[in-house]
């Protein structure tokens, strides 16, 4: 008697999940060659910013590093990519583009570092890291005004006058830099897993620079600090 009553009380239960049945999920397709076109759309923006900047600059047969000419070149970077919706993917992709490829015309080392950098400072992103080691040219400037706040991790070998003009960001190199690493830096760290060239920290007005492969020369300093292998090499207070 009392299995015929659980029987009969078993086939009076519902299915929670009879509702639902032939309810079908559906899956969200996702557009990738939207997503392709949409990163082709914003580097083109990003060559055509640095397309407008180089047509003034290639004027000069000759660009010399000076500081009013630096500060122009910024200035004109930052107007041409303030609109620009991009992602430190693009800044990537972009500095390919620069040095492996023929779709830009013209490649002059200074100013397009100062663009990179100008795309760097201005990202939304506080960390960057760009995966620089299969670059046919270096370039050079990268981290110019590295703002506080700002970390800048760069693999590969990179040019001269890296962290040039820093303003208090971390700038760390996973490879060697070349000459005047660090020149005129107001403030921030610059951290060289390997070697760096002549004249480093040339102008320097503050901040630490920390190389752990070797100085091939040091510039004429005002202050700051910089280390080799952990030793302190040049208290500012000896360059007074």
């Amino acid at each position: 008697m009392g299995d015929k009553k659980r029987l009969t009380s078993e086939s009076n239960l519902k299915n929670p999940f009879f509702e639902f049945k032939g309810y079908k999920v559906k899956r969200k397709k996702i557009p990738l060659d939207e997503i392709i076109k949409y990163r082709e759309l914003i580097l083109d923006k990003i060559v055509k910013g640095y397309e407008k900047l180089m047509d003034e600059e290639i004027k000069s047969l000759v660009w010399l590093v000076e500081h009013s000419r630096i500060i122009k070149v910024y200035e004109e970077a930052s107007k041409w990519i303030k609109d620009i919706d991009y992602k430190v993917e693009d800044i990537e992709e972009f500095c390919y583009e620069l040095t492996n490829s023929e779709r830009i015309p013209y490649f002059v080392p200074g100013p397009s570092g100062i663009y990179i950098s100008a795309l760097c400072n201005q990202a939304k992103e506080r960390e960057i890291t760009l995966k620089l080691n299969d670059l046919e040219r270096p370039i050079h400037m990268l981290g110019y005004r590295l703002p506080k706040g700002k970390k800048l991790i760069i693999e590969g070998e990179m040019g001269d006058f890296m962290g040039v003009g820093m303003e208090g960001g971390e700038l760390i190199i996973e490879g060697s830099a070349r000459n005047w690493t660090g020149a005129g830096m107001r403030d921030g760290k610059i951290l060289v897993k390997k070697n760096v060239g002549y004249h480093t920290g040339e102008w320097m007005r503050g901040g630490e620079i920390w190389v752990e492969g070797g100085i091939r020369g040091l510039g004429k300093m005002i202050a700051g600090k910089i280390f080799d292998r952990g030793k302190d090499v040049i208290p500012f207070s000896t360059q007074r």
